[in-house]
């Protein structure tokens, strides 16, 4: 179905986003087919029955886990990766065994329309369907008494659907967002540090659920980064990026104003032009912000990167144990103690050590959040395990029976004192 409509798609994500031929192959496109490409090489293997171990109190049984579908899925997608985003899960989904209903964002509509085309095209109805709404269609959905919901968004939003949800006990993976930082410290490779950092802030105009919604770099390093930062931008979009053919423009006038007002915070010091009429925004970098700017108080989503300063890798790590747990957390340095301590002292979905955005693209990773920034995983196997019920199953033997769960015998007692203590 990909295939057979590449070029169709590279016109919808223009006409939505402006996205460019390269951007759409690497960030949409590409990432499905090596999800099913690795989906289609080891789902036979995933589908086999996993056995367990048996206790001694066991003696004489098989046990194992066999996993099956759940059913009936949801799967609600949004619009910054409008083609990934919503054809990902349902892959995870498929290749479970379940049937799924795709509700596709309304903002992009361009490509919510192809989508609900080619599904309708592709398969039977009842098997995968696409259906086409604004919010009230997805609260009408979410209604419904499925026996699986996948979605994807904000986290505001997804505390609704996860309540909408207990009222039927449905089961729920969300995967939202949160305020994903990057740190950089003294002995970090500046240069390479920084053009991994513009690359994984501004890819998609920095609408991306794990980039990196703000930079707390070393003092030290600070004026080092910046101006390897403000090289990079130059090199990936121009001297006149509201010109470049292939930058991704803000996906609507509700989102460029609200990122708009955020540049009255701080003060910016690379970038900060605008397009009012196609709703596209300079790669912009601010400085001289506080945790009191409206810009820090949630996350940004958009090309607006605020840049924060430490003295010490201990206060880093304190303040943001304060914080919500991010979907993502980016550390910059050489010492593997460092590299640790953050790791291990910090509580974040998922994340790289000397890059971005990157742990997304390998599927034998999970992919989710914790806390505030989601519940659950999926890519790869993860996907398969998460659309898979787990059901525990033991084969009792009938060639014998062990006395010891019986009643009423001396013999019984003594041993299961001995055994089970």
């Amino acid at each position: 179905m990909l295939k057979a409509n590449e070029k169709r798609i590279y016109q919808a994500l223009k006409m939505d986003l402006n996205k460019s031929q390269h951007e759409t192959l690497t960030t949409e496109l590409g990432f499905l087919y090596t999800e099913i490409d690795f989906a289609l090489k080891h789902l036979k293997d995933w589908m086999e029955p996993e056995k367990a171990d048996t206790p001694i109190t066991h003696k004489g049984t098989k046990n194992y886990i066999v996993r099956e579908p759940y059913r009936v899925t949801l799967v609600i997608s949004p619009w910054n990766y409008p083609l990934q985003l919503a054809i990902a899960p349902a892959i995870g989904a498929m290749a479970a065994g379940n049937t799924v209903v795709l509700k596709p964002s309304e903002f992009t509509q361009a490509t919510s329309s192809l989508l609900a085309e080619m599904i309708r095209d592709t398969f039977d109805s009842h098997y995968v369907t696409a259906v086409e709404g604004e919010k009230e269609t997805s609260a009408q959905l979410v209604a419904q008494p499925f026996d699986y919901i996948f979605f994807t968004g904000s986290s505001a939003v997804g505390k609704l659907i996860m309540r909408e949800a207990s009222k039927h006990l449905i089961p729920v993976t969300l995967e939202l967002g949160g305020k994903s930082p990057a740190i950089i410290e003294q002995d970090a490779n500046i240069n390479l540090a920084a053009k991994r950092i513009v690359w994984g802030k501004f890819t998609n105009a920095g609408q991306t659920c794990v980039a990196q919604d703000y930079v707390y770099v070393h003092e030290h390093a600070k004026p080092k980064l910046l101006k390897a930062m403000k090289k990079h931008l130059k090199s990936f979009y121009g001297k006149n990026p509201l010109k470049n053919e292939n930058y991704v423009r803000i996906v609507n006038k509700k989102h460029f104003d609200r990122l708009q007002a955020y540049m009255n915070d701080g003060s910016i010091i690379f970038g900060g032009k605008v397009d009012s009429d196609n709703h596209m925004i300079e790669p912009t970098l601010v400085d001289e912000i506080s945790w009191k700017d409206s810009i820090m108080q949630e996350e940004i989503f958009g090309p607006l990167l605020p840049v924060l300063t430490f003295t010490k890798l201990d206060d880093v790590i304190s303040k943001l144990k304060q914080m919500d747990k991010p979907l993502a957390l980016y550390y910059f340095g050489e010492n593997e103690q460092d590299q640790q301590k953050v790791m291990q002292h910090i509580s974040f979905g998922g994340g790289c050590i000397n890059d971005t955005l990157y742990h997304l693209a390998n599927p034998h990773l999970p992919f989710g959040g914790v806390g505030n920034s989601g519940i659950g995983g999926y890519h790869g196997k993860y996907s398969f395990e998460t659309f898979s019920h787990e059901k525990s199953i033991m084969k009792q033997t009938t060639k014998f029976d062990m006395p010891l769960r019986y009643p009423g015998s001396k013999l019984a007692n003594s041993l299961v004192k001995r055994v089970m203590k």
